[in-house]
């Protein structure tokens, strides 16, 4: 998983295929979760309205997480679990950017206002480039 711009040591390497831009459509009608799934696949589904990367969220993108809480409710709710169907569900829910690693790789960056100037992290960071000096890995 690729490390967030603000820990890369190197900034200067290729960022890739250039970006091609579209307009979008109309500003998305969020669906409301069912009340026939199950609670964990409404929790998830209501948790993406409040999760930052919905703002990149189209139509299409708010149907297939109805799609992905149908197919997560239908497997919670059976007597036999499916391994099958549960990796169907985390690949769709890691092509909808639900974990900081597949944002990571689409290098999508979520910061929080109050988690900004996090002095815990900032003190994490700055013994990781401690050790790094101290084991000869050199500076940013």
């Amino acid at each position: 998983m690729p490390k967030r711009s603000d820990q890369r040591r190197r900034r200067n390497t290729d960022e890739g295929q250039a970006l091609m831009k579209a307009e979008a459509g109309r500003a998305p009608t969020i669906p409301r979760a069912s009340g026939d799934w199950h609670p964990i696949a409404k929790r998830w589904f209501q948790s993406l309205k409040d999760s930052g990367q919905a703002q990149f969220y189209e139509q299409s993108d708010w149907l297939t997480a109805v799609y992905v809480a149908e197919a997560m409710s239908r497997n919670l709710g059976q007597s036999k679990f499916s391994a099958q169907l549960f990796q169907s569900v985390m690949s769709a829910m890691t092509d909808l950017l639900t974990t900081e690693g597949s944002r990571r790789r689409a290098r999508v960056e979520l910061e929080r206002l109050d988690d900004a100037e996090d002095p815990a992290e900032a003190a994490r960071v700055t013994l990781m480039e401690t050790y790094r000096k101290a084991a000869g890995g050199g500076g940013s």
